[in-house]
């Protein structure tokens, strides 16, 4: 990432503290990003994932989530959209249900107060779901994602705090610290089955997260993506509340079933922001997700799905 870059992140975070977006018109599919995988996962027995596009959702497996869903189809998962509320009927014939920037109404630039993408009935139909043996993506962001995603993420015992995580120490040097590397050298990136893989090709060694929200888990969770406590979050007022100790990723065993919730839906996306850098007319194309250079995020979202499809334990 250049100059330019960093202006453009700079100019994105700054708007996502003061709780607005950049436009989704900005954001689209890098069509030129790679999902060919030469050794699938599963070339036989194809688990069913549910991939949700009726909550207002800002990803869609067609959209800016297109190379997720191309990249777990060629490693053998069979990926249908959702265009229906959540229920046990929904939800019956699925294995894995990926949940990607849920919103409880259409996204507008206009100031809003964030609502709830789901409702009651739907929650507990999906903790129902999980704790018989379901697995759960939550793939969650700053707000309005974050209320969006809050009452769901809380049926497992995960509390969001909606706002945006700075790390002076740990973000992508000489960028805006909400870009912030998880690395082994930094001691950030958790040891588990997710981060080790199922073998030496597969271990991860440094994930970019691109702006989130931070997250708490109840004990027994792992937080695999976990803070230094050097990260902090801006509050209303302007002051620094620290971020020490909690997460932007986290994964949980709940009964039969698996959850895994992320502070931030870019990190598994693979897409190209376009923005007037300048403010004049100079407009220019970035990565933002898998596509940028560096980081081990393709192999990330793959053992992700791995662990909640049970080819790590």
């Amino acid at each position: 990432m250049n100059n330019t870059v960093a202006r453009l992140v700079i100019s994105i975070s700054a708007l996502l503290l003061s709780q607005a977006a950049v436009s989704f018109s900005q954001q689209v599919a890098d069509p030129n990003f790679d999902t060919k995988i030469a050794h699938p996962a599963y070339v036989k027995n194809h688990p069913n994932v549910l991939f949700d596009e009726a909550h207002f959702n800002f990803h869609t497996m067609t959209g800016t989530y297109k190379a997720f869903a191309d990249l777990i189809t060629s490693d053998g998962y069979q990926v249908t959209p959702n265009r229906q509320k959540f229920s046990k009927q929904t939800l019956k014939d699925y294995d894995i249900l990926v949940i990607a920037g849920a919103l409880g109404e259409k996204y507008t630039d206009n100031a809003q107060v964030p609502k709830p993408a789901f409702t009651v009935p739907e929650c507990d139909a999906v903790q129902d779901w999980v704790r018989r043996g379901g697995r759960l993506l939550l793939l969650t962001d700053h707000e309005p994602v974050a209320s969006g995603a809050e009452n769901l993420a809380k049926q497992f015992g995960i509390e969001m705090s909606k706002r945006v995580v700075l790390d002076q120490s740990h973000h992508l040097k000489n960028h805006y610290p909400a870009l912030i590397e998880y690395r082994r050298d930094n001691h950030l990136l958790v040891d588990n089955s997710i981060t080790e893989g199922r073998d030496a090709t597969e271990r991860i060694n440094n994930v970019l997260i691109f702006s989130g929200q931070s997250l708490s888990v109840s004990p027994g969770g792992i937080a695999f993506l976990k803070l230094a406590d050097t990260a902090y979050e801006k509050l209303p007022s302007g002051e620094k509340a620290s971020a020490a100790g909690r997460a932007q990723a986290v994964a949980v065993k709940y009964g039969k079933g698996r959850v895994v919730v992320t502070a931030d839906a870019g990190l598994l996306s693979a897409q190209l922001v376009t923005e007037d850098v300048t403010g004049k007319g100079d407009i220019q194309t970035h990565p933002w997700g898998m596509n940028f250079p560096g980081n081990d995020n393709r192999q990330l979202t793959l053992n992700i799905m791995h662990w909640l499809s049970g080819l790590l334990k």
